[in-house]
């Protein structure tokens, strides 16, 4: 069984950092691309980030290209992702995501996490 767990998230305010983990089980970690994906209320599903199986291709969400850095550390299955330079418009449930598709705006994440909540705020 796949498992995402992810942690990491809180209360920032704007400026200020954050760095989200990701503990994946239940499939070969090396294999797979992941990524980061968001929702915020009232909001569709938003692609965030992806890093490759080989780790040396990542691509981000123009909204975060610049503050977003995504990571893996592939010897303990742990996907990682850094937020610097945190805005309001950042505010938003993230997941840790496995299989992600893009059709248009369109996101699909056949596999993901519980999530964690990144609320960013005076």
């Amino acid at each position: 069984e796949v498992q995402l767990m992810e942690s990491g998230g809180g209360l920032a305010q704007p400026g200020g950092s954050m760095r989200l983990s990701c503990v994946a089980s239940g499939f070969t970690f090396t294999r797979y691309p992941m990524s980061w994906v968001r929702q915020a209320p009232g909001k569709a599903l938003e692609w965030v980030s992806t890093i490759g199986a080989s780790r040396n291709t990542a691509s981000y969400a123009e909204s975060v290209k610049g503050r977003f850095i995504i990571s893996r550390d592939d010897a303990n299955n742990t996907l990682f992702l850094q937020l610097d330079s945190l805005k309001t418009e950042d505010t938003a449930m993230y997941y840790c995501a496995r299989d992600v598709k893009k059709r248009g705006t369109v996101v699909t994440a056949r596999q993901r996490g519980q999530g964690t909540q990144v609320t960013v705020s005076l």
